[in-house]
């Protein structure tokens, strides 16, 4: 009986105060959409970053005829260079820091780019064009620079490229979009907060003849109270479970049906199973937001 008066109290609030509570609604919605599209974008970073870190391959790029570097002014690699490139490698020094090596001469690599460009380039590419070229696979891709350190300079070859910076770019462009998308969802959080407590306290001022009696018929503070509290909460759980369709929908449309087939080089995306992941999180602060903003605007009313 006494928890169905305290709903009841709830919902006679909310009835008072619709147009606010549409608000706080709404600005719950919105701001915990772009909470849920952060965390997945940042989700989406982490994937694709593990995934290319894993593939991703260091080069050593060795001199051909056409090279201008200044470790090439011999031309192309002699065979005694190669051998001290492939017995660096070997050494103890870094053999350690390597899962595999493939080495590529000029004919394997002008075979690889005919497939990929087409026969109509056979006759403008020649294999002397092509660098030899020692493919690495590192046990930790982090550690590339060491790579890079130990053969730029050496004479015989022309670059050592590590293929992750290419991507970095790419990394750095989602990290900022999801910074934007953080710092609006923080402002609009900000402002359900103000919201809810604003609302709260119109709807004690509506009922403080009300509150007045409840006072003097010796009702608790906590009794008071939870019926505000309650309508926060309520109001900031619609717009949490709005949010959370809105993340499942913008991944299930956005990305499963959309950009899975058009983004090509993007072979890793988030799913519905991190979507569901996002969703008790979007709901538990929505909830934990609205009852603490509830909760002090409604005590720091009744100490007024």
């Amino acid at each position: 009986m006494r928890f169905g008066l305290i709903l009841s109290e709830a919902f006679t609030g909310l009835r008072r105060n619709v147009s606010m509570v549409i608000s706080v609604v709404l600005v719950t919605f919105v701001s915990l959409t772009f909470v849920g599209a952060a965390i997945l974008m940042q989700m989406q970073i982490g994937t694709m970053r593990d995934f290319w870190v894993d593939r991703a391959q260091v080069a050593i790029y060795m001199c051909t005829d056409i090279s201008q570097a200044a470790t090439c002014t011999n031309g192309v690699a002699s065979q005694e260079q190669l051998d001290a490139v492939q017995e660096k490698l070997d050494g103890a020094a870094l053999s350690p820091l390597i899962r595999d090596v493939r080495f590529e001469d000029s004919e394997e690599a002008y075979q690889n780019v005919i497939e990929l460009l087409g026969e109509d380039y056979a006759s403008v590419i020649t294999a002397d064009q092509l660098n030899q070229t020692f493919w690495i696979n590192l046990i930790d891709q982090r550690q590339s620079d060491v790579i890079i350190e130990a053969f730029t300079g050496t004479q015989g070859v022309e670059e050592v490229q590590d293929q992750l910076q290419y991507l970095e770019p790419l990394f750095s462009a989602l990290t900022i979009a999801t910074y934007i998308a953080i710092g609006i969802a923080a402002l609009m959080l900000i402002a359900a907060v103000l919201l809810i407590a604003t609302t709260i306290r119109l709807s004690a001022f509506a009922r403080r003849r009300e509150l007045g009696i409840m006072r003097l018929v010796g009702a608790s503070n906590r009794f008071i109270q939870t019926p505000f509290i309650l309508e926060g909460v309520f109001a900031a759980l619609i717009g949490s479970l709005l949010a959370s369709g809105a993340v499942l929908a913008g991944v299930h449309f956005g990305v499963n049906m959309y950009l899975r087939g058009r983004v090509e080089f993007v072979t890793t995306w988030v799913g519905m199973a991190e979507a569901w992941l996002v969703v008790p999180v979007l709901i538990v602060l929505g909830v934990l937001l609205a009852a603490v903003s509830a909760g002090v605007a409604i005590r720091r009313w009744l100490r007024a």
